[in-house]
């Protein structure tokens, strides 16, 4: 079956770095396109960041375009968000996602949070 599992997170200072893996199992990874989305507590969740099956088709929120960076490795199954110059509001869980078939899947999240 298709699994989801985050790494990664923790407490960081802001202006700090830190960086989430999703390790997917149970599906043709190099496929499908892979999405990181986070939730911060009392609010909706939101996309952060997307990468094609191929690695070339790359997108990001607003929020974090110029200082997140999303990656896969086909070959390991995969993905990273590099999450740079993080501030007190990046601060969420955040999730992994992939769509096979009709189907949304996500991982359990990994909190990061962004406090001095």
């Amino acid at each position: 079956q298709v699994k989801l599992v985050e790494s990664g997170g923790g407490l960081v200072q802001p202006g700090g770095s830190l960086r989430v893996s999703c390790a997917a199992s149970g599906f043709t990874f190099r496929m499908f396109t892979m999405s990181w989305y986070r939730q911060a507590p009392g609010k909706e969740r939101e996309f952060v960041a997307l990468i094609g099956s191929d690695g070339r088709e790359i997108m990001y929120s607003d929020s974090v375009k110029g200082r997140f960076t999303i990656s896969r490795d086909n070959a390991k199954n995969t993905i990273d968000l590099q999450m740079n110059s993080l501030k007190p509001e990046d601060t969420a869980v955040y999730y992994c996602r992939t769509g096979v078939g009709s189907v949304d899947y996500w991982g359990q999240g990994t909190q990061v949070t962004v406090s001095s």
